[in-house]
């Protein structure tokens, strides 16, 4: 029998074990404060008070002009920084997309933070287009469980910007293009991935708020296209969040793949092993074949 590790037995019991900490960026990344001097809500000065991306670009040789924002997961209570953040930029930029990892703010911060987060992330990739030689109609949000959570909650509820805004990050739309979903938290309903969603809405969280961030009841035919991966036996978050969204993507006429794997624990073996690769390549198939990889 497969033992769950650490990490996934802390997400079954709803409780979580580690807190986000730095982590050492590589040479070639910079580091960017969302809001240089304080994110709307912070209840502090620490750096978990401070929304940022960690910014990956590709050779020049190499880059083909798309931009993914990368949401690891963690049940909004810990960042996974490494194998689902820092490790897929320096993965993207091998196939020469920008890798934008976005360290947003988790427990006890609670919603809408990491909403206003992910959106300030996609104004500010795409208000820095041109600096960074990124298309602006080809800017991706990749989310990795409860960072699938902010990413499918983003492509469902974003806005065209405030064109009258006095700071110019803030006339930038916050549309994602497309929507890469592994594993993803995406309901806050009653089969709720407990700790996620404890996390972002608290003990008792008011119907109406489950409602809006179950974001297989908030697709419309505007909702970006995805591609998602999930086992069917994962454990931790169940594969049915995955076939709702897509089903609901479907049933909205939205371009969506879904790879359901046969076998996998959740994680898909944390950042190596044949069902990490499988979900690779298939991911990189349908950004090829979509045209968002296209120069």
């Amino acid at each position: 029998m497969h033992l769950a590790s650490p990490i996934q037995l802390s997400l079954l019991a709803g409780a979580l074990l580690v807190p986000w900490c730095f982590q050492a960026m590589a040479a070639d990344s910079t580091r960017l404060l969302l809001w240089p001097s304080s994110a709307p809500g912070a209840k502090g000065n620490l750096p978990a008070d401070k929304p940022a991306l960690t910014i990956y670009l590709p050779a020049p040789e190499k880059a083909n002009g798309a931009a993914v924002v990368i949401c690891p997961g963690g049940g909004y209570g810990m960042l996974m920084m490494t194998y689902e953040g820092n490790d897929i930029a320096a993965w993207l930029n091998e196939q020469g997309v920008a890798g934008i990892v976005l360290q947003y703010r988790i427990a006890p911060y609670q919603h809408p933070a990491p909403l206003l987060d992910a959106q300030r992330a996609l104004r500010t990739v795409r208000a820095h287009a041109a600096e960074w030689k990124i298309d602006p109609k080809r800017i991706g949000i990749m989310g990795f469980s409860a960072g699938g959570h902010v990413a499918s909650t983003l492509g469902t509820h974003y806005d065209a910007g405030d064109p009258k805004a006095d700071d110019p990050i803030e006339r930038a739309g916050c549309r994602p293009d497309f929507m890469l979903l592994i594993y993803p938290v995406i309901t806050m309903g009653p089969k709720a991935n407990a700790g996620s969603k404890q996390n972002l809405l608290g003990k008792n969280p008011a119907p109406e708020l489950m409602e809006s961030l179950s974001n297989e009841k908030q697709v419309t035919a505007q909702t970006p296209p995805a591609f998602l991966a999930h086992s069917k036996l994962d454990r931790v978050v169940p594969v049915e969040d995955s076939q709702m969204f897509y089903d609901a993507l479907k049933a909205h006429s939205v371009a969506a793949e879904f790879l359901e794997l046969p076998t996998g624990d959740h994680g898909l073996g944390c950042g190596k092993g044949a069902l990490w690769a499988e979900w690779q390549t298939k991911c990189l198939e349908w950004m090829t074949k979509s045209k968002f990889m296209d120069k």
